[in-house]
């Protein structure tokens, strides 16, 4: 990562926010976007960055503020706006719901890849989907909100349920790290209402965990469905991380979408 993070730093400051992307040669890879979910952070993609770079695909692990729907999505439409050439967009989670909101209106967007994540109808909420397959047991785990002074609130995962809740199938140890780390969501985020998509004009791919405990996976199962998923793979004891436990798997389908976006 940190040879991409200082070539796009060293773009910025030669040509400026304002100037428009350098039109990439004809047979260029799609750049692949990683948005993380909440309670984690772009540090949750490590494996799969390795993975795709070394096949030579120009990886960027986006760091989400987790305050809006709205704003996360409108932050990571900026961030594909500044690429040129297709992109492939990939959201984990909460991410999910963020990255089929920032696609609607981004023509270089050619594919979604949903990483035991969101995709929600117009109107639908990761707290609205969740009430519809109710077997989750994120709600019983998660710490006490945190108030802000703005007077929203912050939401963490008790850290002593983390593991269990979160990534059961990655070591104790690692979990224990993840989990003193978590990224706090705004409360608010997790029920707000998607005002857009793009799962139905822009081909998705789905991958998650049979025994997800934050989304079960009749949700998922669901949700690939009804998106028309180009494909769609359950991992066999993957937890909510499957990016973490699971990194083969995730970065297959994964190229899978970059061969259709090329």
């Amino acid at each position: 990562m940190r040879p991409i993070m200082f070539m796009l730093v060293a773009a910025f400051a030669l040509t400026g926010p304002s100037a428009a992307p350098a039109a990439p040669p004809p047979d260029a890879r799609p750049t692949i976007i990683l948005v993380h979910g909440a309670f984690a952070d772009s540090s949750s993609w490590n494996a799969v960055i390795t993975d795709l770079a070394r096949d030579g695909y120009p990886v960027i692990a986006a760091a989400v503020p987790l305050r809006s729907l709205a704003g996360d999505a409108a932050y990571v439409r900026s961030l594909a706006a500044s690429i040129a050439g297709p992109v492939v967009l990939v959201g984990h989670s909460y991410g999910g719901s963020v990255i089929s909101v920032a696609a609607a209106e981004q023509t270089n967007v050619k594919a979604l890849v949903f990483v035991a994540g969101f995709a929600p109808e117009i109107g639908e909420s990761p707290a609205s989907l969740g009430a519809r397959f109710p077997t989750g047991s994120l709600g019983e785990n998660l710490a006490p909100p945190v108030l802000l002074a703005d007077g929203s609130a912050d939401l963490y995962i008790l850290q002593a349920r983390y593991w269990k809740q979160f990534a059961a199938d990655v070591p104790e140890g690692q979990a224990l790290e993840m989990a003193a780390t978590q990224r706090p969501i705004a409360q608010s985020a997790l029920s707000e209402p998607a005002a857009a998509l793009a799962w139905r004009k822009i081909p998705s791919w789905f991958v998650w965990g049979e025994l997800d405990r934050n989304i079960p996976a009749a949700l998922h199962s669901f949700m690939a469905r009804r998106a028309d998923a180009r494909d769609a793979i359950q991992v066999s004891g993957g937890s909510h991380v499957v990016m973490i436990s699971h990194p083969d798997a995730v970065s297959a389908i994964i190229r899978r979408a970059a061969g259709a976006a090329r």
